[in-house]
């Protein structure tokens, strides 16, 4: 019996799970140096992450007076001091350029004014990841400013936190490190070079701006107890405004914006609740926390039942300590961005392990276990806003591709030859691996197979599905090539194509990705469940277009109710892919994985799909959802020779005497049954996609390249397209029923 994957209880001897890796050290920060005058050089050292910023070609620095000087900045160093930059301040040309006194209180402000560097080939990016060279260069953050006399008379010294990773050794004992922060020499080093070497905006100097103290809206009748609280928060850096009541407290937020309001609900004349609509109407994005003092159990949870139920921020009951108060504007107003840094700090540790696995020899559980992690990553990056880490994980994600077309074209045939040896689930077992257990155990199933989902997309649509049932994944590989005739007849048939093709002649015709291959679905899931169970089993199957969802969910109840299978399939996903290449107003709201990833979410919140899902968890029916292949962009045209009878399909093709120009860009597959394909006549072959490329004729080079480059297509052999998501969705009312 095979080992496979996971997935609660199905799957048989295929269970198994895997232990996250242990995360590393926190990374070091940068170090902080200070200017030492107008005319002098400062040496720039230790390097810190930068994602997602543009590389300066000079800083503008405005001073107390509002002129602005230019500070030019040659990012290569000097070549007698190579890793270092230096910034210099030239000198006024003229006296009514000086400074003012009194300007020295005004905060220095540092602005990129230039562009960026030219991005770097991909293919080098990933190699140079996690090298580091002579003059590279990381943040530059202005963490202070310090009043000195100069030739500008009282002029701000500017205080930089900077780059030079090769030098961090040479500066343990100068090290600034931030709260919470580890002093980790290995680490910080390799955000320098993750942050250096990613292209278009991940490398860079970026400028942090001094940011104005935070500022507070204490409204309360008792203000003048409070004194003590203010005065926590202000050593902490805030600026705290009082107001005894609510029309003094409209006043002042139309005078001035404020970070957060902390209003008392018990006032005398209008309560704290009233002022929510007029605080919103002055700023939508205000965020208040409700703070109120109530001896009443009763009157105390109903005043918090209707803050909650006018969107406060958060709620704090009286008496409050002022650390408590801190913990909750911290929160509301640095929350995002200490997730955004702890995020970014995870994966640079994290992606040293993952970018070592490059040219490594991984089976197919180890493959699963990478691509799976790359796509919660991608999410994970993508959501929170870090294009230069995001392009860090692309690179990778490229350059693993190959790796994945030669470990498959050299197991895929061994898989197939000894289909009892340890070869990893495929769209043959999802059948017999998943669905039949759960069909044994609970009576009635519902199958939902989602058409083209990749495994990102299934992470999005995830948090959507876990109010309503308790979710266990599994992952297996679809069959080749990836398209929807041999893909989803294999899993409805548990039948590889020749053995269709072979068993029944009729339904299978010639190799296109035609919908008419797929037209006997509901047939074959018949014949598989009796053969696999021994009996018949009552099957219902339907495949859905976006047209017919009223009456599905009208008829969806009638299935429910019954024993036995209700197969669902859902084309909505695999339509949109393949209509982008040809609306360009769906190329438009499509135009990457992330926009894709968000068109789908958008889809399958009000989709017949999560209709569906509604109805089977109302009826405490267990669904095994699936799809049958991914899909990939593809940027990269692939010149192919062959005959006017060759197939259409731009990922793979069937014809005689094919041949790919460039050899490591297709598989080729001469042997077709050795691949599970019915034979097509004398000469015969295939050819399989792979990496992000796709097939042209060069009589059509420059046709293909206009309309297919940068499209979502399928077939071919990649980790995006093979490795795929199965989810056991079981309802929470039946766990919580069977845990009573």
């Amino acid at each position: 019996m095979r080992d496979g994957p996971a997935l609660g209880g199905v799957g048989g001897a295929r269970r198994e799970r895997r232990q996250p890796r242990a995360g590393q050290a926190a990374l070091g920060e940068p170090l902080r140096r200070a200017l030492r005058g107008p005319d002098a050089e400062t040496e720039l050292g230790r390097l810190a992450i930068g994602p997602g910023v543009e590389l300066p070609r000079g800083l503008e620095v405005a001073l107390g007076d509002g002129h602005g000087l230019t500070i030019g900045v040659e990012l290569g160093g000097n070549e007698e001091r190579p890793g270092e930059l230096a910034l210099a301040v030239p000198r006024p040309a003229a006296p009514h350029q000086q400074s003012q006194p009194g300007a020295a209180d005004t905060a220095v402000q540092v602005e990129p004014v230039g562009g960026c560097e030219p991005p770097q080939a991909t293919g080098e990016m990933a190699d140079r990841l996690v090298r580091l060279e002579r003059h590279d260069l990381g943040d530059v953050p202005v963490v202070g400013h310090e009043r000195r006399h100069g030739a500008l008379g009282d002029v701000d010294q500017l205080r930089v936190g900077v780059a030079a990773g090769e030098r961090a050794h040479e500066r343990r004992g100068e090290q600034d490190i931030a709260d919470g922060a580890e002093a980790h020499q290995q680490d910080a080093q390799h955000v320098a070079k993750i942050g250096s070497r990613c292209p278009r905006s991940p490398v860079a100097i970026s400028f942090g701006l001094m940011v104005r103290p935070k500022t507070i809206l204490w409204v309360d009748d008792e203000v003048e107890g409070l004194a003590a609280h203010r005065r926590f928060l202000e050593a902490q850096g805030f600026t705290v405004a009082a107001a005894a009541h609510g029309d003094d407290a409209l006043a002042l937020l139309r005078r001035q914006p404020y970070s957060i309001v902390l209003l008392d609900e018990q006032m005398p004349g209008r309560r704290g609740l009233e002022l929510i609509g007029e605080i919103r109407a002055i700023d939508p994005a205000m965020p208040v926390v409700m703070v109120t003092q109530s001896e009443d159990e009763g009157t105390l949870r109903e005043a918090m039942r209707e803050a909650i139920g006018i969107e406060v921020d958060d709620y704090l009951v009286k008496p409050v300590q002022p650390r408590q108060i801190l913990s909750v504007i911290t929160r509301l107003l640095e929350g995002d961005r200490i997730r955004q840094q702890r995020l970014a700090r995870d994966f640079v540790t994290r992606f040293r392990e993952l970018e070592g696995r490059r040219g490594a020899a991984l089976a197919w559980r180890e493959w699963i276990e990478l691509v799976a992690e790359l796509a919660r990553w991608e999410v994970r990056l993508a959501a929170s806003n870090e294009p230069g880490l995001s392009e860090a994980l692309r690179a990778l994600q490229r350059s693993l591709r190959k790796d994945f077309a030669v470990y498959v074209a050299r197991q895929y045939p061994r898989w197939l030859a000894n289909p009892e040896g340890d070869r990893p689930p495929l769209s043959v077992d999802v059948g017999a691996e998943f669905l039949v257990p759960v069909l044994k155990s609970a009576g009635r199933v519902l199958f939902v197979v989602i058409d083209c989902l990749r495994l990102d997309q299934w992470e999005v649509l995830r948090d959507l599905v876990t109010p309503l049932f308790d979710v266990e994944e599994s992952h297996y590989y679809s069959i080749l090539p990836t398209a929807t005739p041999f893909a989803r007849n294999a899993i409805f048939s548990g039948l590889f194509p020749m053995e269709i093709a072979a068993r029944h002649a009729a339904w299978w015709g010639q190799a296109s990705d035609d919908e008419s291959l797929n037209a006997h679905e509901g047939e074959l899931l018949t014949e598989q469940l009796q053969e696999l169970v021994g009996r018949p089993v009552p099957v219902r199957y339907e495949k859905v277009f976006s047209s017919g969802e009223g009456d599905l969910v009208r008829r969806l109840p009638a299935h429910l109710s019954q024993d036995g299978v209700t197969a669902l399939v859902f084309n909505f996903v695999d339509q949109l892919t393949h209509g982008r290449s040809e609306s360009a107003i769906l190329y438009e709201v499509a135009r990457d994985e992330a926009a894709l990833r968000s068109l789908t979410r958008t889809w399958f919140e009000r989709s017949p799909v999560l209709a569906a899902l509604q109805e089977a968890e109302r009826r405490g029916v267990t669904v095994l959802l699936t799809t049958d292949h991914g899909s990939i962009p593809c940027e990269t045209p692939a010149t192919v020779y062959a005959k006017r009878d060759a197939t259409a399909n731009l990922r793979y093709k069937f014809g005689e005497d094919l041949k790919s120009e460039d050899p490591e860009a297709a598989i080729l597959v001469e042997d077709l049954k050795s691949f599970g394909l019915p034979g097509m006549g004398l000469g015969v072959r295939l050819l399989l996609a792979t990496s992000d490329r796709f097939f042209v004729y060069p009589t059509k080079l420059r046709e293909y390249q206009a309309r297919y480059r940068g499209s979502f297509l399928h077939g071919g052999v990649t980790p995006e397209e093979m490795i795929l998501p199965v989810a056991l969705l079981t309802p929470r009312g039946r766990v919580a029923g069977k845990a009573r």
